[in-house]
């Protein structure tokens, strides 16, 4: 149905989110890409633009695909969500995107990192704690909530094998993750870095966000 966004119906306790609830969410998904962009321009010393951000809820199971081809790597930083709400964020990039973000990161010509050093790894978790920071702000602000996120951690592998690290232990509900895709566009070159931030709240987590915005 249109006005219906369903999840991958995998289990009995699989949800149903309608239109109204997902336009909320993606309501929070463009301030917190705003603030991301700010985030980033400040980090970088560049003008940054963002572009209209798509949010989707799906299985864990259907994500891979959107990040990177299955032979390429992502690094991904991830940040339990604590505080009035309690969950998983995780920040993808794919490797073309978050080797460019390094070399803004470090103030280096294009084409000049190539690899994972660990002073690449240093800047891509400190630039994914800032942008996670900013979407997690924004859905305090809009909520209402307390929320505390936990320093970064960072996993640099193919995208299937990033997920299954990152929510294998905790996922009760795997069909509801929330996926902002988001493009930044550098404005003095026209360079676009995709990302997804990921929010991988518990069930209790996702039905007080519901009726923190009254629309549970």
């Amino acid at each position: 149905m249109a006005d219906v966004i369903r999840q991958q119906d995998k289990a009995p306790a699989t949800r149903m989110l309608t239109g109204i609830q997902l336009d909320a969410l993606r309501e929070i998904a463009n301030i917190g890409a705003g603030h991301a962009a700010t985030a980033l321009s400040q980090l970088t010393g560049s003008t940054i633009m963002i572009k209209v951000p798509a949010i989707t809820v799906a299985s864990i199971e259907d994500l891979p695909a959107q990040f990177a081809a299955d032979e390429e790597p992502v690094a991904a930083v991830m940040m339990h969500m604590l505080g009035d709400l309690s969950g998983r964020t995780l920040l993808v990039f794919p490797k073309p995107t978050v080797m460019r973000l390094a070399e803004l990161m470090l103030r280096r010509p294009v084409g000049s990192s190539v690899a994972f050093s660990e002073l690449e790894s240093s800047a891509i978790k400190e630039t994914g704690n800032i942008l996670s920071g900013a979407y997690m702000n924004a859905l305090s602000d809009f909520l209402g909530m307390l929320l505390l996120p936990s320093p970064p951690s960072l996993v640099i592998d193919l995208s299937t094998a990033v997920l299954t690290s990152a929510f294998g232990e905790f996922a009760p509900d795997p069909d509801s993750v929330l996926c902002v895709e988001s493009e930044f566009v550098l404005r003095e070159t026209d360079l676009t870095l995709r990302g997804y931030f990921l929010l991988l709240p518990d069930p209790a987590s996702l039905q007080v966000m519901l009726r923190a915005i009254r629309l549970a």
